[in-house]
């Protein structure tokens, strides 16, 4: 049996509107939490191929895309959909509460 993750709340869930991304850092770790079809997901910031910022690559199909070489990463798994990208992103538990604040759990 798996332990609850530990969540930490990282912000406003309003502060992330849809189809957009913004950049968190938690427990030293940069990541993106975007939001597509209403639902938030985190991973990784920074695009494998190049180092690029994900919170602001355009979102589509449950995908975000790198802004600078157009490498799309699925937004469930992290799994990298289109080169140059082959390295696979983290991605992260997310929530938001029915406060409106968004939680997130980064192992370490």
């Amino acid at each position: 049996m798996s332990a609850e993750p530990e969540y930490r709340t990282i912000g406003d869930a309003a502060d992330v509107a849809e189809n957009r991304g913004k950049a968190y850092q938690v427990n030293g770790v940069q990541i993106a939490v975007i939001r597509h079809e209403g639902k938030l997901y985190a991973l990784d910031e920074f695009c494998t191929h190049a180092d690029a910022s994900l919170a602001f690559g355009p979102v589509k199909d449950g995908c975000v895309a790198c802004p600078w070489h157009y490498a799309e990463f699925d937004l469930e798994t992290g799994a990298p959909k289109s080169l140059p990208a082959v390295e696979p992103v983290n991605t992260y538990p997310i929530r938001e509460t029915a406060d409106g604040k968004i939680e997130v759990a980064i192992p370490g």
